[in-house]
């Protein structure tokens, strides 16, 4: 079976590939390149895949089986990324693009984060390449047709793929196959065409964000397509108090409100910020009908830009919802929302998290560490045999109640509908807490919720990360030191080692002399 390829020569996909899993800024673009490829045409292909001007000197740095990056800059250090990925088996070799060199060998990258893994929980959206088309998964609310195949693209989740270039609409499944380059006009009598809509539901260019410390994908235009459900579609009578409200961000108003009284902004007094995130800010509000303190998370539509992120919103309600009925976990109350927001009511625990007990005591003694993480492993159990992943485990996600009992809270990186023995794949998490399987790039299951809870006990008892180097000279904590201190053994390793050869060498020419001698006498 052949295919073209993402530069337009064709391919045997019957031959090894290998996929590439490239971050940049906030973004995993995925490809698959052949196994045979240069390290000029990988840079060549990243370039392209990223936006990046080929004039541009980029780095690329691979992460390793230890969950460690190491530099490819090479056609040698290439092939040895080859080999070791093909050994491990792992479902894609991930890169980090940076569009800068250092200044020196092991130093960092100009802009690059240090901290790359001390960072807090953040998601990858991703992009595939195929034959020049940046395909990001989608799901849609009215009838959209295959332009590979012709047929209807339906299922649960992600099963379509639109081109966020040219707007093509493709199966999950035949994104690797349509034969047309992305630069090729579309005809407009494609089946993959979107049927006519309200014109003020057209798509609309938003301008790029330059700054480089944003998550966002400044290198491509970020489009926000508006689909309209049918209207044959039956809405719920419970609902229809919101048919006036034009919503900024379509899929959101799919998401099903609570049942029973209706609640509006006006029955709660706002209290106070207790916290914030990328995309919302949490309130302590108290609801005037009886006095009752909760916490209001409030997601700001504007910031939902596109289908994932409408997923993360829909995936956290279910679980707020679910976890209502576990002692354990953070339930909701209730949700509503306005033209510009969303609304999630919730539990309010007034103990604080872990976080700030930890800091309070350094330590917490051995019982209290056991008593929690027995609390946490029922919660955890709950989740999984709803088939959820928590994925986020962490001090600052351990909330405690009055009376001395925890609630883990902060749903936004669960993923549901996880059976025994299923498995998934995304690169998400808190660095400290990413289990190595996440961080070679490996499908992962429920276990990863267990390798968090490994590391929280630590913490919990020791007062301090397992993965912190102690020292008394903070200075020595820095991955510069590091690097010297390696690059400093290897050579007086490799030193050594010749001045051993030489020695070596010396002492045979001195026995051959002293031969010759003995044969002189003779």
């Amino acid at each position: 079976m052949h295919m073209l390829a993402s530069n337009g020569s064709i391919m045997d996909l019957e031959s090894e590939w290998v996929k590439i899993k490239a971050h940049y800024r906030g973004y995993m673009l995925i490809t698959d390149l052949a196994a045979s490829v240069t390290f000029v045409q990988l840079c060549e292909e990243v370039k392209t895949m990223c936006s990046v001007a080929r004039q541009q000197p980029i780095t690329l740095k691979w992460i390793d089986d230890e969950g460690d990056p190491c530099t490819i800059s090479s056609q040698l250090e290439l092939d040895e990324a080859f080999r070791i990925h093909s050994r491990t088996k792992r479902s894609g070799l991930m890169l980090h693009v940076f569009p800068s060199i250092p200044e020196r060998p092991g130093m960092p990258c100009p802009g690059e984060d240090k901290s790359i893994y001390r960072r807090g929980a953040r998601r990858w959206r991703k992009l595939y390449r195929a034959n020049g088309h940046l395909f990001q998964a989608k799901r849609f609310n009215r009838k959209a047709y295959c332009g590979h195949c012709s047929e209807r693209i339906w299922g649960l989740g992600g099963q379509g793929y639109k081109c966020i270039k040219c707007k093509l609409l493709v199966h999950k499944r035949c994104h690797r196959l349509f034969p047309q380059t992305c630069q090729r006009l579309m005809d407009p009598a494609m089946p993959s065409q979107e049927p006519p809509s309200d014109p003020k539901s057209e798509e609309v260019d938003l301008p790029p964000d330059d700054t480089e410390d944003t998550d966002g994908i400044s290198f491509l235009p970020h489009n926000c397509a508006v689909d309209k459900p049918d209207d044959a579609d039956t809405e719920d009578p419970d609902l229809s108090r919101l048919k006036d409200i034009s919503a900024v961000v379509d899929g959101l108003d799919s998401i099903k409100l609570s049942q029973g009284a209706s609640l509006s902004l006006s029955d709660f007094e706002l209290i106070r910020v207790i916290g914030r995130g990328s995309y919302a800010k949490v309130l302590l509000v108290r609801l005037k009908k009886n006095e009752q303190a909760y916490a209001m998370k409030v997601v700001k539509k504007e910031l939902v830009h596109d289908d994932e992120d409408i997923d993360w919103v829909q995936t956290e309600k279910h679980v707020f919802e679910q976890a209502s009925t576990n002692p354990f976990l953070v339930g909701l109350h209730s949700c509503f929302q306005t033209e510009s927001r969303l609304f999630l009511v919730i539990e309010y625990v007034n103990g604080g998290d872990l976080m700030f007990h930890m800091q309070r005591q350094r330590k917490l003694p051995e019982e209290h560490a056991r008593f929690y993480a027995a609390e946490i492993c029922i919660a955890l159990n709950f989740l999984h045999e709803k088939g959820i992943i928590y994925r986020d485990l962490k001090l600052d996600n351990v909330l405690l109640d009055h009376d001395g009992h925890i609630k883990l809270t902060d749903y936004g990186m669960c993923k549901e509908g996880i059976r025994p023995g299923d498995t998934t794949s995304t690169f998400c998490g808190t660095p400290n807490y990413i289990a190595p399987e996440i961080l070679r790039g490996e499908d992962y299951g429920f276990s990863v919720d267990w390798w968090a809870l490994g590391v929280l006990m630590f913490e919990m008892m020791a007062g301090r990360s397992p993965f912190d180097i102690i020292t008394d000279n903070p200075d020595m904590n820095t991955e510069e030191y590091l690097f010297q201190e390696f690059s400093s053994k290897i050579l007086n390793s490799q030193v050594q080692q010749q001045v051993y050869y030489r020695n070596t060498e010396d002492e045979e020419d001195g026995d051959d002399e002293e031969g010759d001698d003995e044969d002189d006498d003779d």
